[in-house]
Parts: C-alpha cells; sequence; structure tokens
C-alpha cells in the first residue's frame, strides 16, 4: 500500500484561542470547503470537537459521485491539535494531523494529512490524476478562505 503526505502551513492573524474556536468546531467544515464538492454534513452531536467524537459526511469529489464518510476525532489536544480519522469512506487510510502554534507573525496552522488508496496500481494512477490535484485544490481554498475570515480583519 503506497501512503502519501499532504502538508500545508498558514499563518492566521488571530491568537490559538480564536483559531482553537473556529477549527474545533466542526460547523465551521463547510465554510472552508470548496461548494465544488458538495460537503455536507449529515450527523454528529452538535458539540465541539472532543475525542471519540464521529462525524458523517457527504461528499462529491467528482461530479456525479456522491460518497458518504465517516470520521472519527481520535486525539484532541486543547488549542495545540486535533486529530481526525476515517472509519469509512473513500481511502483506505485517512489521518489528518491539525496542528496550532503561537508564533511572532500570529498563529502557524499546519494540517498534515497521510492517506492511501484502495485498489493498488489503479488507486496509484487516480492519486497521480486525480486525488493528489483534488486534495492540493481543497487546501488551496482553505489557505483563501481563512485568509478571508481571519487575516482581512
Amino acid at each position: 500500500m503506497k501512503v502519501y503526505k499532504k502538508e500545508t502551513v498558514q499563518y492566521v492573524n488571530a491568537s490559538i484561542e480564536e483559531c482553537w474556536a473556529f477549527f474545533s468546531s466542526p460547523r465551521n467544515l463547510q465554510k472552508i470547503t470548496p461548494q465544488t464538492m458538495g460537503f455536507q454534513i449529515t450527523d454528529f452531536d452538535e458539540k465541539n470537537m472532543y475525542a471519540g467524537q464521529i462525524i458523517q459526511y457527504k461528499v462529491s469529489p467528482l461530479v456525479g459521485l456522491k460518497l458518504s464518510w465517516t470520521t472519527e476525532i481520535t486525539f484532541v489536544k486543547d488549542k495545540e491539535y486535533f486529530i481526525d480519522e476515517q472509519r469509512f469512506g473513500p481511502y483506505t487510510l485517512w489521518h489528518h494531523k491539525h496542528f496550532f502554534e503561537a508564533t511572532d507573525k500570529g498563529t502557524k496552522m499546519t494540517d498534515l494529512v497521510h492517506y492511501a488508496l484502495p485498489l493498488g496500481f489503479i488507486g496509484r494512477i487516480m492519486n497521480s490524476l486525480v486525488v493528489k490535484n483534488k486534495l492540493k485544490e481543497i487546501f488551496d481554498y482553505r489557505v483563501v478562505k481563512v485568509d478571508e475570515i481571519f487575516n482581512s480583519k
């Protein structure tokens, strides 16, 4: 199984407390996800993130393809990091770490995703042709939206 890595770093003109309040609320995921993804939370308990929380979504990464996705928040260290992992969905492995760090440039946010696709050789081809580009598009969009929310004050 081939495991891929995607990392993004962004500096936010806000305190860790402000960033944490925004990013630890699953309600805000839709605000930072491209509309073209058809992202919709279908079930969660309306609470801010905690270890063991299950969140269910529908996503449409390609036109006409609607997928169910279930993640679990597996670790939370208040105002430092949290980890979400796929339990059911399109990936063989999805492990997403979100880190928050105070710096002289504001809050440094680091997203680190490790992922793997099913279907062996076909999955590797799909990563090259579609998946890595789609993830880049999603995280690039997220950078723009986070800038709009926090850095244009």
